[in-house]
């Protein structure tokens, strides 16, 4: 495979147009054989046409589709990204990215979209705001109620990646926030924009996005920051110090920006006091260190830095990791017997090896380092950014302070032991602050009391045994689903998290006013809102035809003793308070015999179902079930059935258009009391 290929003036994209920076720019070499690679530039880029451009153009543009229409838009775009994935590939190994590692850069951040489209089909709403949490009750009549509404900033999201991860660390921002309803500047890092830039030029050629929506800045960011509102969203990954920084731009403090900063921090990982050498949780330990080390060649603010091994197990692990480092082959990613290629850049190396000093002097090199010479294959180590494998041991880690305090960027890792968990737990948080920590045992015990004693410090903590080994995602890999940050030294922040990642760029709004009122606003029917009785039964509608708040009251239904020994001889359930009246009377609960409750549930479907077949195709479940009063025998009760909210649902191939309905139920006695609440979902049938 050819290693170097030229690529020119690495281009822009601004204000709906490409452009190359104008005079000088900087020089950006192939990690592997030290030449040229690209030219980077932004300069004569109009920094507040762009954010102009973002809210003028795009901005609007997304705020109008739904959230729906948002994630079909993702999905669509993942699809053509994945096609188009081979393209990426070969930019990619010029940062020195084996297969591996580009593999996890392009195809995992490709997932993210996927991800994100999904979740934002199947749990947010079809329209273009988000209701968060549930209605609160601020009056004793119920007739004034408040509640949270989530919409869209009117701004830009300014997201500004790190060189180790050029297509991930781009969508992995890009996703929520386009769920969101936000266009984004993308600022990639100069040394792999290149890269960045390949695949920003694949999403504009798409047409996929609105126009507007995505605009890329490879180079410096002049004066962005200058022009930035309170509306704005600055996103940062990268070194702690460049991203303090940039965070107290007076700007951001002025307009009071949100700035989330997700920074390299000393992540650590643990091997439990109950693990010995001949369990399989020592070899998944040294598996998960070794590969941490070596993926991406370290290069991972989530890689491990630290490593807390009990003290008599020291010797075992040293000899364990350095067996299998060994086996690790260092070279051209070009060869497929590569399993680790080169740095991103000779800058780079010489950054590793002044913080290797720094750490060395606090223990020693017990694997590694760049005085014991290594092979590399199929490369010359004296032109490409190459780096061994390293291993250092701190004897002493409470007495010294740079194995909690340095990171090298790259394939080196402190082994650090531990008298007892206590001080495991005291080393793990001396990090001031982590991405990702990671404990392997067997105890699940141990697994709480570590969890416990560091969460704190951590964003996230990875429980590895042998029970989900083999499924496990890995310690350094962040998941859509989860959150990716960590306090303290980490950032602060946090990205992805699932839904929770689209609040960053929403503003949460607190809305007060009658039910009635709130209902209209949200899309939702809220308790005490206005019940309009339905013109015909509900379940004789189509999809289309339902209105929220529209009402079925039902006929009434005396509850009898045969009913709750026939429900009792059906269900098997012989509760005593539904069988023996003494025992019931005899409790301080019932206070006599009751109906199931279960029984209330189905007595009160039959009220309010039409038998016939119509567009009401499936149930879907039932939510918020609470029994809020004893029905007795003798009692009447009668159901209101209510449409609280509908979802549309797109429909899969050869599927019939439907929609979703969730219902709210009330079911009530002879008295009007609620005896019991929940809501019901339904799939009805769309015309059409």
């Amino acid at each position: 495979m050819e290693t170097t290929v030229y690529l020119g003036k690495v281009q822009s994209y601004a204000q709906g147009r490409w452009h190359a920076g104008e005079g000088e720019a900087r020089t950006v070499y192939h990690a592997v054989t030290g030449e040229p690679v690209a030219e980077v530039s932004s300069a004569g880029l109009d920094f507040k046409g762009m954010l102009d451009y973002a809210r003028t153009v795009g901005g609007p543009k997304l705020r109008k589709m739904t959230f729906h229409e948002r994630a079909r838009m993702l999905k669509a775009m993942a699809q053509y990204l994945m096609a188009r994935k081979d393209e990426f590939y070969e930019a990619s190994w010029a940062t020195g990215a084996t297969k591996k590692d580009a593999w996890i850069d392009v195809e995992g951040g490709i997932g993210t979209f996927f991800v994100y489209s999904s979740k934002g089909r199947r749990e947010l709403p079809d329209e273009p705001f988000l209701l968060d949490g549930k209605p609160e009750i601020l009056s004793r009549g119920g007739t004034f109620i408040g509640h949270h509404l989530l919409v869209p900033l009117e701004g830009v999201a300014v997201h500004i990646n790190a060189f180790n991860f050029p297509c991930w660390g781009m969508l992995e921002k890009l996703a929520p926030t386009f769920l969101a309803g936000m266009p984004a500047i993308i600022k990639s890092a100069t040394v792999t924009a290149y890269v960045t830039e390949r695949m920003v030029r694949a999403m504009i050629e798409s047409e996929i996005l609105p126009e507007g929506a995505l605009q890329l800045i490879c180079g410096g960011v002049g004066d962005l920051f200058d022009h930035l509102t309170g509306q704005d969203v600055v996103t940062f990954t990268g070194s702690a110090e460049t991203g303090r920084r940039l965070k107290a731009h007076p700007t951001i403090l002025r307009e009071s920006v949100r700035f989330n900063m997700e920074a390299d921090s000393l992540n650590f990982s643990m091997l439990g006091p109950d693990v010995t050498p001949d369990m399989p949780e020592f070899d998944i330990f040294i598996k998960e260190v070794a590969g941490e080390m070596t993926i991406k060649t370290g290069q991972r603010c989530t890689a491990i830095r630290r490593t807390f091994v009990p003290a008599d197990r020291v010797e075992a692990v040293v000899e364990a990791l350095s067996k299998r480092l060994g086996g690790v082959t260092v070279g051209n990613p070009a060869n497929e017997a590569v399993r680790m290629g080169p740095l991103v850049s000779r800058g780079q190396v010489a950054e590793v090896r002044e913080r290797l000093a720094e750490l060395a002097a606090a223990g020693e090199v017990v694997y590694g380092g760049l005085n014991n010479g290594f092979e590399v294959v199929d490369a010359d180590p004296a032109k490409g950014a190459f780096f061994p494998p390293t291993l250092l041991y701190c004897p002493r880690p409470f007495e010294h302070t740079a194995p909690h305090d340095v990171e090298a960027f790259g394939p080196v890792n402190t082994i650090m032991p531990y008298g007892d968990l206590d001080e495991a737990i005291a080393l793990a948080k001396r990090g001031k602050g982590s991405l990702v920590g990671s404990l392997v045992t067997a105890d699940d015990r141990v697994a709480r009391d570590v969890v416990l004693g560091t969460a704190a410090y951590h964003g996230r903590l990875l429980l590895l045994n042998r029970d989900c080994a083999k499924e496990n995602t890995g310690h350094g890999s962040p998941l859509p689903h989860l959150v990716h940050g960590g306090p303290g030294r980490a950032g602060g922040g946090e990205e992805m998290g699932g839904i929770r990642g689209l609040h960053h760029y929403m503003q949460r709004t607190a809305i007060q006013g009658s039910p009635t009122t709130l209902t209209v606003v949200g899309g939702e029917w809220m308790p005490g809102a206005a019940r309009p009785e339905a013109d015909v039964h509900p379940f004789r509608k189509y999809f289309d035809e339902l209105t929220v708040g529209e009402t079925l009251t039902t006929a009434r239904r005396t509850v009898t003793e045969a009913d709750i020994v026939n429900f009792a001889g059906v269900s098997g359930d012989y509760f005593y308070a539904h069988m023996d009246d003494l025992a019931a009377r005899e409790s301080e609960i019932f206070e006599g015999r009751v109906a199931h409750g279960y029984f209330v549930l189905s007595a009160a479907a039959g009220l309010f179902v039409d038998p016939r077949q119509g567009p009401v195709l499936a149930n879907y479940g039932l939510e918020n079930l609470r029994f809020t009063k004893p029905v007795r025998p003798g009692d009447t009760i009668q159901a209101k059935l209510t449409v609280k909210k509908k979802t549309s649902k797109e429909p899969r191939e050869g599927e019939r258009p439907s929609g979703v309905v969730e219902w709210h139920v009330d079911v009530t006695n002879q008295d009007g009391e609620l005896v019991a609440t929940y809501d019901i979902l339904t799939l009805v049938a769309r015309r059409g």
